[in-house]
């Protein structure tokens, strides 16, 4: 690289300055040229990545009542109750919980890039055995492994973006990631509504075996492509220059993680006693129950609205890809205005609110209740993204990192165990208990990050000056 390549890498950019008054001047920074290549290269893949990992997740949910009218559901192919689906359920929401932190260690052991295409080859690889199952066993087995596999990517997701970008770069990037949720829903939904139309009894396989052989092989595929091409540390990728890669590590040095340091037994023991982390855990646990009831339950709240067939599967697509747009645009207010507690505690009040009014209007205000179920929907997805990037920020080790994130997350696997019990086909088409108890959690959630982000706020003044300030 010449002298004026290198000289407008060393671009001078203002102060970076949270809402605490706090400043984050780093000596270096990347030019705008590098960050968008690293962008570029990092997120659309980490997002294409997490689409495939939710909709082989959720479309369970899609599988339980596509061609119900013609009887060749899951549910009704199986011969399994209501009971054994929701342990079916349950038991990838328990896989997901034990394996999420070794998984994370793994991740960064083996490097980032082949343990996430491990990862993805076996989930997809699960997804499609789910075509073949037979029985209410072959079910609950399956759906155990998938959880396993799945795992680790999220938080594995959420623990690379540390080595990259700087804590306030953080939760719109960890949003598009995020948001791919609500877009896998979406998608989820209209691939379902297709297959449904043309694919059932083709070759003598019904619809829903059909969707998880289509939704699974991609993953597959696409493992191959993270092997050969994902990014792993910035100290270590070949397709940036010797001074992009010293700038690029150098500009979070003290701030964020690099991919060399090493876990120490002394941050971890730190890690797991802090009590302010738990917290954030519980307030996780919160938008947990919310995420989890939405993600496997949509078509059957939609079908209590009045949708009947495979009109319940396309009307699932709008509350998603109106939560697709409302995540990132929270995620980017969050950035913008370093207000990660205030975003993610406004997302949830929201999204109780919109609970609240679904749960109280009569069983046949369809229209309304399709309306806040798209509200309900988008702000209890939104407030995941601030909410891990606050996090995140308020990390001070690699130890930290690497734990807390796989943590909270795990954590969250307890808000999910519940989801998966509130909705009750007995309470068709109103389910008041699955919609109040969404409300209530999430009220409880935005109770905890408020009363976080005033202890913060407290302890920010009891620091001397120079001190690094707790994020808000």
């Amino acid at each position: 690289m010449d002298s004026s390549s290198k000289e407008a890498l060393d671009i001078e950019k203002p102060p970076l300055t949270g809402s605490d008054g706090s400043s984050t001047t780093s000596e270096y920074v990347v030019d705008p040229v590098a960050e968008r290549r690293i962008d570029l290269r990092i997120i659309p893949a980490a997002m294409i990545i997490h689409l495939l990992c939710f909709i082989d997740r959720s479309n369970i949910g899609n599988a339980k009542v596509l061609n119900r009218d013609e009887g060749d559901s899951l549910v009704q192919t199986l011969k399994i109750s209501n009971e054994q689906y929701l342990v079916a359920l349950m038991i990838f929401i328990v896989a997901f919980t034990i394996v999420q932190t070794p998984s994370n260690y793994m991740l960064k052991k083996f490097r980032p890039s082949r343990w996430m295409a491990l990862m993805m080859f076996c989930w997809g690889a699960m997804t499609m055995l789910l075509a073949a199952v037979k029985n209410y066993s072959g079910l609950v087995a399956v759906r155990f492994f998938l959880g396993a596999f799945e795992s680790g990517l999220f938080p594995g997701q959420v623990f690379i973006l540390t080595f990259w970008y700087r804590p306030e770069e953080r939760a719109i990037r960890i949003a598009l990631i995020v948001a791919c949720s609500s877009l896998g829903g979406a998608f989820g939904g209209a691939i379902a509504y297709g297959i449904g139309r043309s694919l059932n009894g083709v070759h003598g396989l019904q619809a829903w075996r059909w969707l998880f052989l289509i939704e699974g092989s991609p993953s597959c595929f696409a493992a191959i492509l993270c092997a050969l091409f994902f990014p792993d540390y910035p100290e270590t990728v070949s397709w940036l220059s010797d001074e992009e890669r010293e700038l690029a590590t150098q500009r979070i040095k003290g701030v964020a993680s690099l991919g060399s340091d090493k876990i120490t037994w002394k941050e971890a023991k730190a890690t797991l006693m802090d009590w302010r982390l738990y917290a954030h855990y519980i307030a996780y646990i919160s938008n947990s129950v919310s995420f989890s009831s939405n993600s496997l339950f949509a078509p059957t709240i939609v079908a209590g609205l009045g949708y009947t067939g495979l009109d319940a599967q396309l009307f699932t697509v709008p509350p998603y890809a109106i939560g697709f747009v409302v995540t990132v645009i929270v995620a980017w207010i969050a950035d913008r205005y370093e207000a990660r507690s205030l975003a993610t505690c406004c997302s949830m009040i929201i999204g109780a609110i919109s609970f609240l009014v679904e749960g109280a209007l009569p069983p046949d205000a369809f229209k309304a209740r399709y309306v806040f179920l798209c509200f309900a929907l988008s702000f209890s997805f939104s407030c995941n993204a601030p909410s891990l990037s606050w996090l995140t920020a308020n990390l001070r080790s690699t130890g930290a990192a690497t734990l807390a994130v796989p943590l909270n997350v795990a954590f969250g696997q307890f808000g999910q165990i519940i989801g998966v019990y509130i909705y009750k086909d007995s309470e068709a088409p109103g389910f008041p208990t699955g919609h109040f108890t969404n409300a209530g959690f999430l009220f409880e959630g935005a109770i905890i990050i408020m009363s976080l982000r005033l202890f913060y706020m407290h302890k920010n003044k009891q620091l001397a000056p120079g001190e690094r300030k707790w994020r808000l």
